[in-house]
C-alpha cells in the first residue's frame, strides 16, 4: 500500500473512532458498538444493492438509470430477482441516502428506521439467505432508552448517527475501493475490543496474529475447498483467508459457529461487509461443543480458532459426550472447568485429511496432568500434532499472557514434532505487543523450514515426548540463548584494586585542595 492511501486510511481510522466517541454520550462504548456498526451496515448494504441494479440496468442500455431515484411501486418488480441475486432487498424509499437526506424532518425517525430494517430482513424470508439475515438488526433497537429517555432525544442521536456514517469517506463500488468498508468495520471491532479490555475484547484476534494463522494453515496452496472456525466471534479469522488466497480461492466459503448472539450478528454483518455474498458463508449460532452446526459440511481443508480458555462445559457430566465420535478416539474428556482440548479435539476430527488446524492455546494445556495429558498422548502417538509455537506475552486484548499456536495435521511427512520459541519475536505499539511481517515471517520460514534452528526451532520425535511425559511446553525442548557475557573473574578483580587506588589517590589530592583552601581563608 502507498504512503498516501496507508495516511488516508490513517485518517479516516481517526474519524471513525472520534465519531464513535462523541456520539456515545452516556451509551456505554461496548454496548454502542452495535450501532455504529449496524449503521455502517445499513449503509453499505444500501450501496451494494444500488450498485448492483444500477449496473444490471446500464448492461441493458439503461444509461441513466439511478434505483435510488425509483419510485417503490416501479422497483418492486424486480425484487424476487434481486433477492435470488443478493439475498435481500432495500426499497428505493429505504435506501440510506434517502432516509437521511430525510431524517432531520421526521419526527417519527425511530419508527422509519425499524420498519426499514423489518423490511430488510422480512425481504430474505423463504429465500436461501433467510439465515444469513435472520436476526441481524435485533442489535439495533432504535427505540432503547440508551440512546435517550425520550423519542425526540433518541431520534437527535439517530440523525447524528446517519449523518457521521454517511460522511464517511469510504470509497465508491464504481472504483473498487470498497472494501474500506471491511477495512473500517475491522478497525472498529480492534478500537472497541482494546478500549473494552477483558469485558469486551477478551476473545478478539489481533490482525497480525489471524494473518500468520491463515498462512500457516495454507502453505504451499493457491486455494482451499472451505475455512473453518468453530468459535468464530466477529469472523476476523475467516476473513483472513480472502485476504491472503484471495475470497475466489476459498472455493466452497467460510463456516463458522459462535455462541455469544451480539456476537454472532456482528460475524454475519462482517462477511456482508466484506463482500461475501450470503452463498459463500454459513455462520451459526450455538455451542459447538455440545451442539456443532455443520455435521454435514465437514471435513475442513483449513480450520483456525482462538477459542475461549478455560471455559466450563458439560465434560463427562454430560455421559453422551464420551461416544461423540469427535472425542470419544481420545478415551477421555477435557475437565469440565477447562474446555480448551475440547475444542482442540472438535476440531482434529473435523479436519481433511489434506488439511491444516492452527489454534491458540493458552500454555496450560502444553503441560498440564489427568486428562489434559491423556489427550496430549492420544495426540503425539497418533502423530496429530505438527508443530508447537510459543508467541510473546501481552498480544491480545484482555490478557498479557504469552499464548501459543498448535498446529494439528493428519499427514505428515515425519513421526516428530517442530518446537518454535518466538517469545523474542516483537515489537512494542501502544500498550500492546505487536508481531511485525518480519517477525511472522521468521515464523513461517521456521515453520516451513522443519529444521533445528539454535534458540529458536527443534525437531523433536514423538517417542523423546512420550518419554518426556506428553509435557509439549516450547521452553521443556528449547534451550534460551545464554545473553550474558563471560566474565575473566582475575581481570576484574585486578580493575577493582586499580580503581580503588585511583579513588584513594583521589581523595588525598582533594584533601590537599580542601586545607589549601583553608589556609589561604585564614
Amino acid at each position: 500500500m502507498s504512503n498516501t492511501k496507508e495516511s488516508e486510511r490513517a485518517e479516516l481510522h481517526k474519524t471513525i473512532w472520534r465519531i464513535a466517541n462523541d456520539l456515545r454520550g452516556s451509551v456505554d462504548g461496548w454496548d454502542f458498538k452495535t450501532y455504529v456498526l449496524g449503521m455502517l451496515f445499513y449503509r453499505f448494504i444500501s450501496e451494494n444493492l444500488t450498485a448492483y441494479l444500477n449496473e444490471q440496468e446500464r448492461k441493458a442500455d439503461q444509461k441513466d438509470f439511478d434505483y435510488a431515484t425509483l419510485s417503490d411501486k416501479d422497483a418492486k418488480r424486480g425484487r424476487d430477482e434481486t433477492v435470488k441475486e443478493k439475498g435481500f432487498y432495500v426499497l428505493p424509499s429505504h435506501l440510506f441516502e434517502n432516509v437521511r437526506r430525510k431524517a432531520h424532518h421526521d419526527p417519527n425517525l425511530n419508527e422509519t428506521l425499524s420498519k426499514v430494517f423489518k423490511d430488510i430482513e422480512a425481504s430474505s424470508i423463504g429465500a436461501d439467505s433467510e439465515d444469513d439475515f435472520k436476526g441481524l438488526f435485533d442489535d439495533l433497537d432504535v427505540n432503547s432508552s440508551k440512546l435517550g429517555h425520550t423519542v425526540p432525544k433518541r431520534n437527535e442521536k439517530l440523525v447524528k448517527l446517519l449523518d457521521a456514517i454517511g460522511d464517511l469517506n469510504l470509497g465508491t463500488f464504481s472504483d473498487n475501493t470498497i472494501d474500506a468498508f471491511g477495512d473500517a468495520y475491522e478497525f472498529l471491532l480492534t478500537m472497541y475490543a482494546s478500549s473494552a479490555g477483558k469485558s469486551g475484547g477478551e476473545f478478539f484476534t489481533p490482525q497480525e496474529v489471524s494473518e500468520l494463522l491463515a498462512r500457516i494453515t495454507v502453505v504451499d496452496k493457491k486455494a482451499v475447498n472451505k475455512v473453518y472456525d468453530p468459535a468464530c466471534g466477529s469472523g476476523s479469522l475467516l476473513l483472513k483467508f480472502a485476504k491472503v488466497l484471495g475470497q475466489e480461492n476459498v472455493r466452497q466459503g467460510f463456516f463458522g459457529q459462535e455462541i455469544n448472539l451480539t456476537t454472532y450478528n456482528l460475524c454475519r454483518i462482517n462477511m456482508f461487509l466484506h463482500d461475501v455474498n450470503y452463498e459463500k458463508f454459513d455462520i451459526a449460532h450455538g455451542d459447538t461443543l455440545t451442539d456443532p452446526a455443520h455435521w454435514d459440511d465437514e471435513p475442513f481443508e483449513a480450520i483456525v480458532s482462538n477459542p475461549p480458555y478455560s471455559i466450563r462445559w458439560e465434560g463427562d457430566a454430560n455421559p453422551l459426550l464420551i461416544n461423540d465420535p469427535r472425542f470419544a478416539p481420545a478415551g477421555v474428556l477435557a475437565p469440565k472447568s477447562k474446555a480448551d482440548l475440547a475444542f482442540t479435539l472438535h476440531m482434529l476430527s473435523w479436519l481433511a485429511v489434506n488439511g491444516t488446524a492452527a489454534i491458540v492455546q493458552f500454555p496450560g494445556v502444553l503441560y498440564r496432568g489427568g486428562a489434559e495429558g491423556k489427550i496430549r498422548k492420544y495426540l503425539i502417538d497418533n502423530n496429530y500434532v505438527d508443530t508447537v509455537i510459543q508467541l510473546p506475552p501481552d498480544l491480545f486484548f484482555g490478557t498479557t499472557i504469552a499464548t501459543c499456536i498448535v498446529v494439528l495435521k493428519k499427514s505428515k511427512r515425519d513421526n516428530k514434532t517442530l518446537f518454535i520459541d518466538a517469545s523474542a519475536e516483537f515489537v512494542r505499539g501502544g500498550n500492546k505487543n505487536k508481531l511485525t511481517a518480519g517477525n511472522r515471517q521468521r515464523i513461517l520460514e521456521a515453520f516451513t523450514e522443519r529444521r533445528d534452528i539454535a534458540h529458536f526451532a527443534r525437531l523433536v520425535e514423538n517417542g523423546d515426548i512420550a518419554e518426556n511425559g506428553y509435557n509439549i511446553s516450547v521452553s521443556s525442548w528449547i534451550e534460551q540463548e545464554d545473553l550474558t557475557a563471560a566474565v575473566d573473574i582475575k581481570a576484574l578483580n585486578a580493575d577493582i584494586t586499580q580503581i580503588v587506588a585511583r579513588q584513594q589517590e583521589l581523595r588525598t589530592q582533594i584533601d590537599a585542595i580542601v586545607a589549601d583552601l583553608e589556609g589561604s581563608a585564614l
